[in-house]
């Protein structure tokens, strides 16, 4: 049985367009969820609606978020549609169950004197720290996700035009400014250290000690160092700096729906959240200009 359910999650996990970190994350909830059923020796691939909400209640029960549960309800709706779809089952244990309501909290973020102290904390007399500034400058400069922004390469810079082609979620490709400051360290980046993490062929831009693609953790973990020597308290999270990048823009005046195609997101719903901070900026303007505020 385990090796029939292990077919279908392979083959599931092949036909998901997603990146690999989603995809690491559906693979998780699933098998979370297999790991709980296993001791009532139920099958994943045949369970009912009310097993399925069993499960979330359960979880509930645990102190688990309403946003990791609801990720696992979207990753149990991608499954059993698969599975409807190559006929194993008929019907969708999901289709009455609702996502549970998730707050819709600000993203923490950074102030601009933050990001100007975050930014200036690397050492750049070194390659090491000339490489991390460079990186938190196109971070901030581009609101990238992390992911797109270890896997940069040359074929995706346009230095004379200051753009940068990224492939995101779903391989959606979205043209992003960079601007003169970022260019100005890419350049600085590329011309005195790049060299020194070289240890073989590559079309990286950004390269680990090792020569290789740095990996989230490690980049994070040096960004938080480098938050500590800024003297900032503040919990950094991998979506920090682009949520700087997406708050900063509307504080000045961005336009949600460009801000919606430079995040790269593919629902203004998505974007939505940082509206928060317009109307948060509204309301501080009002109270500091009208004669009535």
């Amino acid at each position: 049985m385990r090796a029939r359910v292990d077919e279908f999650l392979d083959d599931f996990w092949l036909h998901q367009s997603v990146s690999e970190h989603t995809l690491s994350a559906y693979r998780s909830d699933l098998n979370k969820f297999i790991k709980w059923l296993q001791p009532q020796g139920e099958d994943i691939c045949q369970v009912s609606g009310q097993l399925l909400e069993n499960y979330l209640f359960d979880c509930h029960k645990k102190g688990i978020s309403q946003r990791s549960n609801a990720r696992f309800l979207s990753s149990a709706r991608k499954f059993y549609r698969y599975l409807i779809h190559i006929q194993v089952r008929e019907e969708d244990p999901c289709a009455h169950l609702r996502t549970p309501k998730q707050l819709q909290n600000l993203p923490k973020s950074l102030n601009e004197q933050d990001v100007e102290a975050l930014l200036a904390a690397p050492d750049v007399t070194s390659a090491l720290g000339l490489r991390d500034r460079c990186m938190l400058e196109v971070l901030y400069a581009t609101g990238l996700r992390v992911s797109e922004l270890i896997a940069l390469t040359y074929s995706q810079l346009n230095t004379r035009q200051g753009l940068v082609r990224v492939t995101g979620k779903g391989n959606k490709e979205r043209l992003v400014p960079l601007g003169e400051e970022a260019l100005d360290w890419l350049e600085r980046y590329l011309k005195e250290a790049r060299a020194e993490f070289i240890r073989q062929s590559t079309d990286l831009i950004f390269l680990s000690n090792r020569g290789t693609m740095m990996t989230r953790q490690t980049f994070w973990h040096r960004i938080k160092q480098h938050a500590l020597q800024a003297g900032l308290n503040s919990e950094l999270s991998p979506h920090t700096l682009r949520h700087a990048f997406a708050t900063h823009l509307l504080n000045h005046g961005a336009d949600l729906r460009a801000l919606q195609m430079l995040l790269g997101h593919s629902d203004i719903a998505t974007t939505q959240i940082y509206t928060h901070v317009a109307r948060a900026r509204l309301q501080v303007l009002h109270e500091q200009h009208h004669p009535r505020g």
